[in-house]
């Protein structure tokens, strides 16, 4: 005990303790200046990782040449050992001086190397809720129906969209995206969890009543970290004031904030027929519910929308998104050679009415992906909404996703993970990056994406077909059907049979799983799905032949074609390039 008294004694006189900490302070603010600079150039994730680690291996270095050297105002000197106690005493036993120094730098580097490593993800959380206190950040909380009739309460959800909208377009004001802030719809959290899980420094929450033609929109702007209300103020108002009130409301949130609205800002909302808003409102509610119904009953109060106030251009373009969705998703008397060119016509209705607003451009530019594999036209549209509409969530997600269709998985990824950050909780956002992921071969994050989109939506279809892949591809067949058999569509579920059996050799069971398929009546919708089935077992002229049927049936599923791992063995045969040439996609 009395050596390594000594040894602590030694540590001081040489000053090892304070060299430690002068390099844990330049590490911190080496990482400071890193982690943006890294995101700003779009460098990979792992290089942080990297850096981290040779910050943390200075530290036992850092106490090595602190024992052995001092600075003093004549130079760099060799340490002088103290008279008598040139090396730790031998009351150390059989310790020697450089594993003793190599075990204190490992137990000063521990906390960061623990606190980055240990609990991933703890790191970026702290940058963001540092993010979030240092610039204006706010989540529209869904609005609250008090009106006696229940069923208005997607009349409330579109109250708090329509100011969340008006927010977003506010100069120096972060706004959380409609999934993640709707996430909490019904939750009974404290408004400090609330703001941390959202990564928001400000919530705005509300109530609507509703009766006959008249509104009353309670609002209130809530300070999350003091738990205090900033403003807070009631609006009276005919059904038609709608538009009025969320503008006030807007305003005010601004005010409160002491923020300004951008000079050439203009507002991205259009003044209609109040009957016509409140069934734009219901198609906006039964879209997001992302079912085939949900798509189903927002056609039918989009159609009447329309009809009502023809000039409605925001209802044309939510019916344009609704029309593909129906069609995409099959059933319910929708059929895409019918209601695709509708949705088209729609979207250029929006257009037409209003070519400011940024709806009409997102809705084409989801048909001229989706329908028309036209990729420029799709691309041009998207900057031009960006333009009108910028940091908006869901156009990041869709940018992304169109060049993650061209095979730029690379440049699509800092694009999810920016939507992620508006949109925390999307699961959309998450199954796109998941699908970005696979196609850069990255599987254990495309697993960790699409399970992380199943956490935020169990149902979502898609992510767990993404799952699956991710699954069946790191040889993990039957974690693959338990992951495909989460899909609430059944045409994944029976495809991702036919694919695991033919992984396990169950070659009978494989070709059942696939005949049930091709005997639906509205199987040349599934044509993709039937070529990755095809693809998978090795039968190449099958999968082209079906890839053909897929082209000649506009199915959206060709645009996974370039970043699909499933279709990786027919590439080398010369007809996979001229696909792509018909596709108009990139052969490189």
């Amino acid at each position: 005990m009395r050596g390594f008294q000594e040894f602590l004694t030694e540590l001081k006189r040489r000053r090892v303790f304070r060299a430690l900490l002068a390099w844990g302070v330049l590490s911190f603010a080496v990482l400071q200046v890193y982690e943006p600079v890294m995101h700003g150039l779009h460098l990979p994730e792992w290089t942080l990782s990297f850096v981290v680690v040779v910050l943390g291996l200075g530290f036992p270095v850092t106490a090595a040449l602190s024992w052995l050297f001092d600075i003093k105002a004549t130079g760099i000197e060799r340490t002088a050992p103290t008279e008598g106690a040139g090396a730790p005493s031998p009351g150390l036993g059989r310790l020697r001086l450089p594993v003793l120094l190599a075990a204190v730098g490992v137990a000063a580097a521990a906390p960061g190397l623990l606190y980055y490593f240990v609990w991933p993800g703890a790191w970026r959380r702290a940058a963001e809720s540092a993010g979030a206190r240092a610039s204006p950040s706010i989540a529209v909380l869904p609005f609250v129906n008090l009106s006696s009739d229940k069923e208005q309460e997607y009349f409330s959800d579109g109250v708090a969209e329509e100011i969340l909208n008006a927010l977003a377009q506010v100069e120096g004001l972060r706004v959380t995206g409609r999934t993640s802030s709707f996430a909490m719809k019904g939750k009974n959290e404290d408004l400090r969890t609330i703001a941390r899980q959202l990564n928001v420094g400000h919530l705005l929450e509300g109530s609507v009543r509703k009766a006959g033609s008249r509104v009353r929109i309670t609002a209130q702007l809530i300070e999350a970290a003091a738990g205090t209300h900033l403003w807070s103020q009631e609006f009276d108002g005919d059904l038609g004031d709608t538009f009025a009130v969320q503008e006030k409301i807007a305003n005010a949130v601004v005010a409160a904030l002491k923020l300004k609205l951008l000079p050439t800002a203009h507002r991205d909302v259009q003044q209609a027929n109040g009957e016509a808003h409140d069934l734009y409102l219901l198609g906006l509610t039964s879209i997001a519910k992302g079912s085939g119904d949900g798509y189903g009953r927002a056609v039918a109060a989009l159609r009447k929308a329309v009809g009502v106030d023809p000039g409605y251009a925001q209802a044309w373009a939510a019916l344009a998104s609704a029309l593909f969705w129906a069609a995409d998703q099959g059933g319910g008397g929708f059929d895409p050679k019918v209601d695709w060119p509708q949705a088209q016509a729609a979207a250029e209705k929006a257009i037409a009415l209003a070519p400011d607003l940024s709806d009409g451009y997102e809705a084409r530019a989801l048909l001229r992906q989706n329908f028309l594999m036209d990729w420029e036209g799709a691309r041009a549209d998207l900057e031009r909404a960006r333009a009108l509409k910028p940091g908006t969530p869901s156009l990041l997600e869709l940018y992304a996703y169109l060049l993650s269709t061209l095979g730029r998985m690379q440049e699509a990824i800092p694009l999810l993970k920016q939507a992620g950050q508006l949109d925390p909780l999307s699961a959309e956002v998450q199954t796109s990056l998941a699908i970005a992921y696979l196609g850069m071969g990255q599987l254990p994050l495309a697993q960790e994406a699409a399970s992380h989109a199943l956490d935020l939506a169990p149902e979502h279809a898609r992510a767990a077909r993404t799952l699956g892949f991710a699954l069946l591809l790191q040889n993990r067949p039957e974690d693959a059907r338990a992951a495909f058999h989460r899909s609430t569509n059944a045409l994944f579920r029976t495809m991702g049979d036919a694919m695991v059996d033919h992984s396990l050799g169950r070659a009978a069971e494989s070709q059942r799983a696939l005949d049930s398929i091709l005997a639906l009546p509205t199987v040349l919708r599934g044509s993709y799905q039937v070529a990755q089935v095809y693809a998978w077992r090795g039968e190449t002229e099958k999968a082209f032949e079906w890839l053909g049927h897929a082209l000649d049936a506009h199915d959206p599923g060709l645009t996974h074609l370039k970043r699909d791992p499933v279709m990786r063995g027919l590439r080398p045969d010369p007809r996979y390039p001229a696909l792509l040439r018909r596709l108009n996609l990139p052969e490189s």
